[in-house]
């Protein structure tokens, strides 16, 4: 599932230049993540960079919305980094 950044997001900024698929932006508020583009940061880290980044704990959650799973993660991944090479 992708992530989601809750109200109680300060914007801080910490978390947009951390992202590996530049899923994050501003939004009309706080800070806001394109499901689209999120794949908790497989193919990349092992845990989610913008929820090692964030100094406010538990602001950055698993979208309830947006469920999928390893696998659709990696697929996804691979569509945004490697569509060219498939």
């Amino acid at each position: 599932m992708a992530l989601l950044i809750t109200k109680k997001c300060i914007n801080c900024d910490m978390c947009e230049p951390e992202c590996p698929n530049e899923a994050i932006s501003m939004g009309d508020a706080i800070y806001e993540i394109n499901t689209d583009r999120c794949t908790e940061c497989v193919g990349h880290y092992d845990t989610p960079t913008c929820q090692k980044v964030c100094p406010i704990p538990n602001t950055i959650i698993k979208d309830p919305a947006h469920i999928e799973n390893n696998e659709q993660l990696w697929d996804k991944f691979v569509l945004l980094h490697h569509a060219d090479k498939i």
